[in-house]
């Protein structure tokens, strides 16, 4: 086993950075826009501007890194990749390990409302014997995980970082595996081509290779499946514009976000509007009613500070770019144990009956509220299924 150095690492963003990015928002060259006030062609210049004046005369850049700070943070390096990781030990007689994987745009930090109730069950009304000990990674490329090292990757070469992560550097044996949007990518990698190194995943979007999602049988859809295909082509129309530039040629992108702190502000927050569980009893969608203004900037600035937007992208590219290659024929193609949580929000609705044609489907539940940042947007249904299921592998 290579011995691998664990670093205790601040999140220190330096002042010349904050004061060059008030600099650039000071400065911005607006473009126009007309009758946008519902979104149709994008974040809307006046909202925008909203969220800008908050940056620049209310948002604490500080105060949020002091909260980032009250929890242990790490850096090391495995096979070449700068990771970066919380890692929280829980308040139990037999805590299990569970490693849980963000997605896009999302960090680390959206990820936070499951550690408390993960590893200190007995404060948030529940049993000590349910705890976990909590290794939240940053995606190789992503804020603190960089710089990255390579040209791009797939969500199979993240999975066996993770495997050295829990095993190598931490020292676990059987883990469990937590995630959604890419972080369920990387869980279903996990169940498939690791599945010997975990106990099982718990997913929010039913990322399972395998299944052809241009032809899906209609007879697979179960009660209240029916509209699975019709809610998922209304909900991916808003991911097209960028799932194509990011996984065809996101440099081109990258120039325009790193140069545009505004530019970056308003790609963000119109995938947090369109994806999450926003929308009222008249059916508008309020991207405040999940994230207040200062969880939108402090998302923004994670990626602006670390200079990371250009190369987060790089994973589109090698999932979109590069074709998948399963690492082996057995059947399911996912063979842990799998367990799903759909949120009625999300962007992705399977019929259970197909995802069981591919994965080992062991626990399947509707949930009531949320979104696709589903561990964001409702930390304790998701803590909660992730109790739950683990509960089984318990020694």
């Amino acid at each position: 086993m290579e011995a691998r150095t664990v670093e205790s690492f601040r999140v220190e963003v330096p002042q010349a950075s904050l004061d060059d990015l008030d600099r650039r928002l000071a400065s911005i060259r607006w473009p126009g826009d007309v009758d946008n006030d519902a979104w149709r062609y994008g974040t809307p210049r006046a909202y925008l501007e909203e969220l800008v004046d908050h940056w620049r005369h209310q948002y604490d850049w500080r105060s949020h890194e002091a909260a980032m700070n009250e929890l242990p943070h790490f850096r090391t390096e495995i096979d070449g990749f700068p990771i970066h990781f919380i890692h929280v030990r829980g308040k139990g007689p037999n805590p299990l390990p569970i490693v849980c994987t963000h997605g896009w745009p999302w960090s680390f930090w959206d990820l936070r409302g499951l550690i408390g109730p993960l590893t200190d069950p007995v404060a948030h009304g529940f049993d000590s014997t349910d705890s976990f000990d909590v290794v939240i990674p940053s995606l190789p490329g992503f804020t603190f995980s960089t710089p990255l090292p390579v040209g791009h990757f797939s969500t199979r070469d993240v999975a066996g970082l993770w495997v050295k992560l829990m095993q190598d550097v931490l020292g676990y044996g059987t883990f469990c595996a937590q995630g959604g949007d890419w972080g369920a990518h990387v869980c279903t990698e996990l169940a498939h081509a690791f599945a010997d190194r975990i106990h099982g995943i718990q997913v929010t979007m039913p990322a399972f290779n395998g299944i052809d999602r241009e032809n899906i049988d209609p007879a697979d859809c179960g009660p209240g499946e029916e509209d699975y295909e019709a809610r998922t082509r209304a909900r991916l129309a808003h991911a097209k514009a960028h799932s194509a530039v990011q996984g065809t040629d996101p440099q081109s992108l990258a120039y325009a976000m790193h140069d545009s702190p505004s530019g970056l502000l308003a790609w963000l927050v119109e995938r947090r509007r369109n994806w999450s569980d926003c929308e009222d009893a008249e059916g508008n969608r309020d991207v405040e009613r999940r994230f207040s203004k200062d969880e939108l900037l402090t998302l923004t600035s994670l990626y602006w500070h670390t200079d990371s937007f250009w190369s987060c992208l790089r994973i589109y590219y090698g999932r979109f770019s590069v074709p998948w290659q399963p690492a082996h024929r057995r059947s399911p193609i996912v063979e842990a144990p799998t367990a799903l949580a759909v949120f009625p929000g999300d962007l992705i609705f399977t019929p259970r009956r197909t995802c069981e044609r591919v994965a080992n489907i062991a626990r399947w539940t509707l949930q009531p509220a949320g979104g696709h940042f589903a561990a964001a947007e409702e930390p304790g249904l998701v803590a909660s299924e992730v109790r739950e299921f683990f509960r089984q592998f318990r020694t």
